[in-house]
């Protein structure tokens, strides 16, 4: 990818590099064709509309999108749902990561087709980005719809939702803000369940502690589509950042008592 896009008109291969170790991975790399459309999108947009994940330096999601609220969209294949939420919403940033290079050019190329300009693609891992480059209480929302399942027992550790995630989540949300997760797999979405119900730092949207209903503003995908049609059953989970405890309030110190001027001592105390 180095050699077509150099000198950083696109998204670089491996913009992390060596900086950060190599944690267990939650994604695969998926390597396919870049049309030419997509390419050319890059070329001309990247520059503006582009990040590389790199740990390198600090972004303000907010300055991204000329002070818009942002929400941040954890994979999101080939943009065509992305690009409908931020059509029907243009009042909301949309910083979306994918490591997927013909996906982040299609997402690109729908977005200047229809006028977004409320769209940011990031490229790199999700993890780095959340960890190293955005700062506490920075985002209003995270979307992260259809991760992989790592469905074999050996692989469980590879899920991105786990209870270091929702840490890590936790701090970068701001208080009230949803972290919104789907999947058409019914063990991650327990697991989804359990652990953002066990996480101090949110609390569920649902009164009766379980799924959400779909929420109208996550369209029904192609890939959601194709799982329903083989009687898989998608499930949200829709949970609010819980409001950051006030600090304990500390009592005021206890007045020494005050000594009493030599003038009022009884005889024959004064010094």
């Amino acid at each position: 990818m180095s050699r077509m896009f150099p000198n950083g008109t696109g998204p670089a291969a491996d913009p992390a590099g060596s900086h950060f170790e190599r944690r267990i991975r939650s994604f695969q790399p998926r390597r396919s064709r870049v049309t030419a459309g997509q390419a050319d999108a890059l070329r001309r947009k990247w520059p503006s509309w582009g990040l590389d994940v790199d740990g390198q330096r600090a972004v303000d999601p907010a300055a991204l999108f000329g002070g818009l609220p942002v929400v941040l969209e954890i994979g999101f294949g080939m943009g065509e749902a992305t690009a409908q939420m931020a059509a029907a919403d243009p009042g909301t940033g949309i910083l979306a990561v994918d490591v997927h290079t013909p996906g982040q050019g299609n997402l690109i190329r729908l977005a200047e087709r229809n006028g977004l300009s409320n769209i940011r693609v990031a490229n790199g891992d999700a993890i780095i980005l959340l960890r190293e480059m955005l700062p506490a209480a920075s985002l209003d929302g995270l979307r992260v719809y259809f991760p992989d399942p790592w469905p074999k027992t050996r692989h469980h550790k590879r899920r991105l939702i786990q209870p270091e995630f929702l840490d890590l989540a936790a701090d970068r949300l701001r208080p009230g803000a949803v972290l919104h997760c789907a999947t058409d797999w019914e063990p991650y979405a327990e697991q989804m369940l359990e652990l953002l119900t066990a996480h101090p730092g949110f609390e569920n949207t649902q009164e009766d502690g379980g799924y959400a209903p779909r929420p109208a503003y996550r369209p029904l995908t192609r890939f959601e589509g194709q799982g329903l049609d083989k009687g898989h059953a998608v499930h949200d989970v829709l949970f609010r950042r819980a409001p950051t405890p006030a600090p304990a309030s500390t009592p005021p110190p206890t007045s020494a008592p005050r000594p009493t001027p030599a003038a009022q001592l009884p005889p024959g105390d004064a010094e």
